[in-house]
């Protein structure tokens, strides 16, 4: 005989009455606790899967977290780089704005290179500290003026 549920019906009782008895031999589960079983497992692959998914999106957020704070402190470090070059180059075009008049360079000519203007005087003025440097200048100019193997005989062997 048959259940109405594909189960044959395995009673030791007359009349075809089951029991609800599971540990005895040749008894199955009645089909509620396999329903049950198989929603409990259901329900927990479930909730397993869910839980690696979200530590997944987690784990992902703070990568991207550091991710972009990696990019701020390279942002920061290159707009300051950005600063100091626009702050040398405003210092560079005034100084350009600066030299471009005539008189600035007249100035610096006549300063650093000692130019003058033709028909004037050049005016030299002597003194203890200026007699001390125009020695020295004098010497080297005769001593690159003696020649390369002068020089080397003048390392080795002295004056």
């Amino acid at each position: 005989m048959q259940n109405r549920r594909g189960r044959t019906n395995h009673s030791l009782r007359p009349g075809g009455l089951s029991a609800n008895v599971t540990s005895a031999v040749g008894m199955e589960e009645p089909a509620g606790r396999q329903r049950a079983r198989r929603h409990s497992l259901f329900t927990q692959t479930v909730m397993w899967i869910t839980g690696l998914i979200c530590i997944a999106f987690l784990l992902g957020s703070l990568a991207q977290a550091w991710s972009n704070s990696q990019l701020m402190q390279r942002v920061q470090s290159d707009q300051q780089k950005l600063q100091q070059l626009q702050d040398q180059h405003t210092r560079l075009g005034q100084q350009a704005a600066y030299y471009k008049d005539p008189a600035v360079i007249e100035s610096e000519a006549r300063q650093q290179l000692g130019y003058i203007r033709p028909g004037e005087q050049p005016v030299v003025i002597v003194g203890a500290s200026n007699q001390s440097s125009q020695n020295v200048q004098q010497k080297t100019t005769s001593a690159n003026n003696q020649g390369y193997w002068q020089d080397w005989w003048h390392i080795f062997f002295g004056d």
